[in-house]
C-alpha cells in the first residue's frame, strides 16, 4: 500500500522545505520539493514533523507505569501518541527489588508489541537529599548485582537508570549498567562538580531533568549543572512546561549543549491528561491543582501533566527555538539517545513513517504511526 502526503511544509533539523513524501509498509520511501508526481492526500500546506521521542514518561490518563498495569499503560501510551508521541519509554520510580522487578517484566511485552521503547528505572539509586517525589524510606546505596537482577526482569528491554554518582557503589553500577547496553542518567543528586565528572568518565552518558532534583548552579560550587552542560559527552533532559525550568535557564542550557545534546521529556505522570485531583506515583500520593503535580506530603513537585506537543510549541514561541531546532530536540536528539536515529527521530528516506501534522498554531492535527494514522488530518 502506498500514500502519498502532498502540499506539506516538511520540517527537517536541516530546514523547512514545501514539498510531499511517499509511505510504503510503513516506511518513507520518496521525499521531494514542489508538487507531488501523484495525486495524494493534501496536508493544505501544514507542517509535518517527525513523531516526537519522550524518553523520560511515567504515564498518563490516569495510568502510571510503576505499577505495570498493562491495560492502564496502554491507556497512557494511546493519550501521548494522540498528542504526537510516538516513541516512548517508560519510566519507574523508586520500589522494592520484587516491585520493580515485576514491573519491568510486566512492561517488557509491552515492549515486544512495539508499544513501548523500552524501560527506565528512576531509582532506587538516588539521594535522599534530592529524592524529589520518591519514597526515601526504599532508597538503598546501588550494586551492580542487584541492578543485573532488574536487567534480567526487563528481558532486554532496561534501556536507561538513573542513579547519584555520589553513592557509594555508583560508579561499579554504572560501569556494570553500560556493559549491559544501558543508559546511565545521572539524576537525582547532591553531587559536587568532581564527583559528577566521575560519573561520565564511568560512562554516564545522560543527565535526568537537568536542573531538577540538583543542586543550583554557583559560581564557587557549579556543581552537577556545569558539569553535565559542559561535557560533550552529555544530553541534557529538560521539562518545558513552564513549570520545572524557568524559560531563560532553557535558554542557557540549548545555548551551551546546543540541540544536539539537548532532549525534551515530558515526565509526565497519571494526572496526564486528566485533570486535578488526587493520583499516585509509585508509592507516593500526589495532588494535582492546575495541571502542577505536588507530593501532599512535603509539596515537592511530582512529575508533571506534560505532552510533547506542548513541550515543543513553548520550545519555539517561549524559548525562540527555531522548527528545526525544535525537531531536533524533541526528535532526533532522544533517538539518537537511545540508539533508535537510523528508525525515529527524522523525516528521512528509510525511516518509519512516524509523522506529526500541526496547524499554524502548531498544534496538532494528526498523527501517523508506522504508516498509519492515529488521528488523521
Amino acid at each position: 500500500m502506498s500514500l502519498t502526503l502532498a502540499d506539506a511544509r516538511i520540517v527537517t533539523p536541516e530546514g523547512v522545505h514545501d514539498g510531499w513524501l511517499t509511505i510504503e509498509d510503513g516506511r518513507i520511501t520518496h521525499i521531494g520539493r514542489g508538487s507531488a508526481p501523484r495525486d495524494g492526500h493534501s496536508l493544505g500546506g501544514r507542517h509535518v514533523v517527525p513523531g516526537f521521542v519522550d524518553i523520560h514518561n511515567h504515564g498518563g490518563a490516569g495510568g502510571s507505569f510503576p505499577t505495570g498495569e498493562q491495560d492502564r499503560a496502554r491507556q497512557a501510551v494511546a493519550l501521548h501518541e494522540r498528542h504526537g508521541t510516538t516513541t516512548m519509554i517508560a519510566s519507574l520510580v523508586t520500589g522494592t527489588t520484587d516491585e520493580l522487578a515485576a514491573a519491568a517484566s510486566s512492561l517488557a511485552e509491552l515492549c515486544d508489541d512495539g508499544l513501548l521503547a523500552g524501560i527506565h528505572f528512576e531509582g532506587p539509586y538516588i539521594s535522599k537529599a534530592r529524592c524529589g517525589a520518591h519514597n526515601p524510606a526504599l532508597l538503598r546505596e546501588p550494586t551492580p548485582q542487584e541492578f543485573t537482577t532488574l536487567v534480567e526482569a526487563g528481558r532486554g528491554h532496561v534501556r536507561m537508570l538513573t542513579i547519584a554518582p555520589e553513592l557509594p557503589g555508583a560508579l561499579d553500577t554504572i560501569r556494570a549498567a553500560v556493559a549491559q547496553g544501558v543508559i546511565a542518567a545521572l539524576g537525582h543528586s547532591d553531587a559536587t562538580f568532581e564527583q559528577t565528572l566521575e560519573g561520565v568518565e564511568a560512562g554516564a552518558s545522560v543527565a535526568t531533568h537537568l536542573y531538577n532534583a540538583m543542586p543550583a548552579l554557583g559560581h564557587r560550587a557549579p556543581g552537577p549543572v556545569a558539569a553535565l552542560l559542559e561535557d560533550e559527552r552529555v544530553t541534557v533532559e529538560l521539562i518545558n512546561d513552564g513549570v520545572h525550568v524557568h524559560p531563560a535557564m532553557l535558554r542557557l542550557a540549548f545555548a551551551v549543549a546546543g540541540p544536539r545534546r539537548t532532549a525534551l521529556i515530558t515526565d509526565a505522570m497519571a494526572a496526564t491528561g486528566m485533570g486535578d485531583g488526587t493520583y499516585v506515583l509509585g508509592s507516593m500520593e500526589v495532588s494535582v491543582t492546575d495541571g502542577v503535580a505536588r507530593l501532599v506530603e512535603g509539596g515537592s513537585i511530582a512529575g508533571s501533566t506534560l505532552t510533547m506537543d506542548v513541550a515543543f510549541r513553548r520550545a519555539v514561541r517561549e524559548v525562540g527555538l527555531s522548527l528545526p531546532e525544535a525537531v531536533q530536540v524533541a526528535s532526533l536528539t532522544p533517538a539518537r539517545v537511545l540508539g533508535l536515529d537510523g528508525e525515529v527521530g527524522s523525516i528521512a528516506v528509510g525511516r518509519f513513517a512516524d509523522l506529526v501534522v500541526l496547524d499554524n498554531s502548531l498544534e496538532v492535527a494528526g498523527v501517523m504511526k508506522r504508516g498509519s494514522w492515529i488521528t488523521e488530518p
